[in-house]
């Protein structure tokens, strides 16, 4: 009799432990959890230690932290008339509180996929409104608006969109050839204004070069002219202040030739003096003097 009601005991205390054990839950800090108790909701479940009637409570475990939704990639026709290729990605996360958790529960079916079809159809109507030029050069307008239409249309689902992001937005084959033509064509006609460019400023150069140096060269032979003639006159002066009669006219000459035996061009006074010496010299007397 003590025997059996042993027995009992330790049966009742296995089944109890058992019992106890089978309605453990542990929730990391990652989670949220709502407790439902015959199909309602019962209590929210904070991380930590809970237990739950086994068979009666059943906990549902909700993520709360950043997820990231590939919204698949689709064709859009553009305002246009082209068929892009257009990809996005969503952020988004639960809000901690009960509130929130519940309604991501309990007033949406299946979060992920709706923000999926939401992205989709929202892209459509965005992109259909522009052209493929414009799609591509106003990425961030067209992700901020985006992201307002989802934060507007999942205020209730208990979630924060965080952003909204495209992935790519690729035109037909076709289209695509031809825009890198387009680009390269216009990256070879920069290259070539560069180049003409370059090469007009190098003649340029050079051009100003020969200029500055032909002009040193002609002021170099006027500066030698100008010492050579300013060399004759004084030679001239002294000539009529130390020399007389034959002997000053022939110093006067020997000079002149020695100033212009190595030049191409022979400069003559105003004063028309060294044709004089010369005329002197062979005898020839001026009509001035004939009257005289």
């Amino acid at each position: 009799m003590e025997l059996t009601l042993i027995n009992w005991t330790a049966i009742i205390s296995c089944f109890i432990v058992f019992i106890f054990i089978l309605g453990m839950r542990i929730i990391r800090p990652t989670r949220r959890g709502l407790i439902e108790r015959l199909g309602k909701y019962h209590h929210f479940a904070n991380p930590g230690f809970h237990w739950i009637i086994p068979l009666i409570d059943k906990l549902y475990l909700v993520n709360i932290t950043e997820l990231l939704v590939n919204a698949n990639p689709q064709e859009i026709i553009t305002n246009d008339n082209l068929n892009a290729m257009v990809d996005a990605q969503i952020y988004y996360k639960v809000k901690s509180d009960e509130e929130s958790v519940k309604n991501s529960q309990y007033n949406v079916n299946d979060v992920n996929n709706q923000i999926v079809n939401l992205s989709r159809s929202t892209l459509r109507n965005i992109i259909g409104t522009l052209s493929l030029k414009s799609a591509n050069s106003e990425r961030g307008k067209i992700n901020d608006e985006l992201h307002s239409i989802l934060i507007k249309e999942t205020t209730c689902w208990g979630i924060d969109i965080v952003r909204a992001e495209l992935k790519e937005i690729d035109p037909p084959k076709d289209v695509q050839d031809t825009m890198n033509k387009i680009v390269k064509a216009e990256n070879e006609k920069i290259a070539a204004i560069d180049f003409a460019t370059a090469a007009e400023t190098t003649a340029d150069g050079i051009k100003r070069s020969a200029i500055k140096q032909a002009e040193g060269v002609r002021q170099a032979r006027i500066l030698h002219a100008e010492g050579e003639a300013e060399a004759i006159r004084l030679v001239n002066e002294s000539a009529d202040k130390y020399f007389v009669g034959n002997s000053q006219l022939l110093k006067k000459l020997q000079t002149a030739q020695a100033a212009l035996e190595n030049n191409a061009k022979i400069i003559v006074p105003a004063n028309q003096q060294l044709v004089n010496i010369i005329g002197d010299l062979a005898g020839i007397v001026s009509p001035k003097s004939k009257q005289e």
